[in-house]
């Protein structure tokens, strides 16, 4: 069974309802319904690619439980750990439509779902084991008291296997009791990754530091292997074991929906590196498919498959 999957991630999926016009939430009165959840579009984008994924959760038996393990076993990802449990509700979410390119309103609804009641002992050690990397964010730890030493142990065992993890610290403000135990909960999960992927907002909450490079030393200072601070429609700035540089950002003629980029970027960045890449190719890769999912509506539709990637020649 030994590497088995090549990447597993814990995290919760959401029913996405998506306004089809612009205006306030509220005014909204058609929505396109989509999948959404940090860890599971990078779990989409990876198994686009060819990747073998793995992902663990927990669902409830209702409509929306049911439409989400279903979309994300049509996109080849094996789902065998995800507990549906018919006593629980399966968090949603509804999310506004703008045109100015700004981030669109966001509204969810997962307290207490199904999926903040996983702890560690949702955690198949053999199964974990079986893959090669563990993607991990700070979506999966602020849900509940439960999720974050699930978290930590997830990561925790990986690195002592000596498999490779990432983490995106994706901070949820309003998932957290105080900024400040945000703050330290994303830091100290930090020091378990190899490769940490801060956007430059949050690395400046995160650090105090006010460039990339003094973000990226930061985690560089923690342990981390590899620093890649995202820097939006500039690309981004990386600090290795190899170097240090910057990729420039692709160029977008129309934002049509900012949530997902940076999802699409780590989708970039994990599968160049378990590709075998360099950091340059694997940052360059990052920043192709953060763009093109920037030009779509939902968080996942605009991930690339492994033939779109090869025409593009990354």
């Amino acid at each position: 069974m030994n590497n088995a999957l090549d990447v597993i991630t814990f995290g919760e999926a959401m029913m996405l309802l998506v306004a089809d016009q612009p205006g306030p939430l509220e005014q909204a009165q058609a929505f396109h319904k989509r999948t959404a959840g940090a860890e599971t579009n990078v779990a989409i984008g990876l198994a686009r690619l060819g990747l073998k994924v793995g992902w663990a959760s927990r669902l409830g038996t209702d409509s929306m439980g049911r439409y989400l393990l279903a979309a994300m076993a049509g996109e080849g990802i094996d789902c065998s750990h995800v507990v549906c449990d018919a006593t629980q509700k399966t968090g949603f979410q509804f999310k506004g439509k703008v045109t100015d390119g700004s981030d669109p309103p966001v509204e969810y609804h997962r307290k207490g779902s199904a999926a903040s009641h996983m702890g560690v002992a949702d955690i198949d050690e053999a199964w974990l084991l079986s893959a090669r990397h563990l993607h991990a964010t700070g979506v999966f730890p602020a849900i509940s008291a439960t999720t974050l030493p699930a978290a930590r142990k997830t990561m925790d065992l990986m690195r002592g296997a000596g498999r490779s993890v990432s983490f995106d610290p994706n901070l949820r403000p309003t998932l957290w009791a105080t900024p400040e135990l945000m703050r330290d909960s994303i830091n100290d999960l930090a020091t378990r990754a190899d490769w940490v992927l801060p956007g430059m907002e949050e690395g400046r909450f995160l650090t105090g530091e006010t460039t990339p490079e003094g973000v990226a030393r930061f985690y560089r200072r923690l342990g981390a292997k590899l620093v890649v601070v995202k820097l939006g429609a500039e690309g981004a700035y990386f600090d290795g074991e190899a170097g240090s540089g910057r990729v420039a950002g692709f160029p977008v003629a129309e934002v049509v929906d900012t949530v997902g980029a940076g999802d699409g970027f780590a989708v970039g960045v994990i599968s160049a590196l378990l590709d075998g890449l360099g950091v340059p190719e694997a940052v360059k890769r990052g920043a192709w498919i953060g763009a093109r999912a920037v030009q779509v509506l939902g968080d996942s539709e605009g991930l690339p498959t492994r033939a779109e990637l090869n025409a593009a020649r990354l």
